[in-house]
């Protein structure tokens, strides 16, 4: 796949890559996903494609913020989003350290569901986040009422650190280190 930036091969299903977005051509199909009645949590229900767009390329313009495709078995499957939470979204609102990254993901709905495919997704990000020998945590705020995240970001090596009030939303701020990932995935991402 041209222009990927990460691939991770999961021991049950497969080839996992990510790509940037491009914010024109990638528009209508985030746009299906970011709107689904799945994605409530992403906050853009009401988007229209055109809006979605606007959205993608403020973060691409972004200095500390960047947007990634995700595709299983070579077709899109899912949304990433990494970002600096020393300058975006969690500007003073906690507890900052060196080497900290910020993290969003978003899965696409799914025709049919695949068991564990969510968990592969998960692994998949932290995986290629935490390839870079710079990110030493990584960061996570989802809302509080999403429990099923709650449960899988503990199952990959989060921790929480508590509530945290942020616009739109009341978080459950959650950190992961090299470590933490590393301990709770073992065996299913290369030390």
């Amino acid at each position: 796949m041209t222009g990927t930036v990460y691939r991770r091969v999961d021991p049950r299903l497969g080839e996992f890559t990510l790509r940037r977005v491009d914010p024109d051509t990638d528009a209508a199909l985030l746009h299906g996903w970011v709107t689904h009645p799945r994605s409530a949590f992403w906050l853009m229900q009401d988007a229209d494609v055109t809006r979605v767009a606007q959205e993608y390329r403020r973060i691409a313009a972004h200095p500390h913020h960047d947007a990634y495709l995700g595709s299983w078995r070579g077709r899109p499957a899912f949304l990433a989003e990494r970002y600096d939470p020393a300058h975006v979204d969690l500007v003073g609102r906690y507890d900052a350290a060196e080497g900290d990254v910020g993290m969003h993901f978003l899965c696409a709905p799914p025709d049919s569901p695949v068991h564990g495919f969510t968990r592969a997704v998960i692994t998949t990000v932290l995986a290629w986040l935490f390839a870079d020998p710079g990110t030493r945590r990584v960061v996570v705020e989802p809302d509080v009422r999403n429990t099923a995240v709650h449960a899988l970001n503990a199952a990959v090596g989060f921790t929480v650190v508590g509530p945290l009030t942020l616009p739109g939303k009341t978080a459950l701020l959650s950190v992961c280190t090299r470590e933490q990932f590393r301990t709770a995935t073992e065996g299913a991402v290369p030390a």
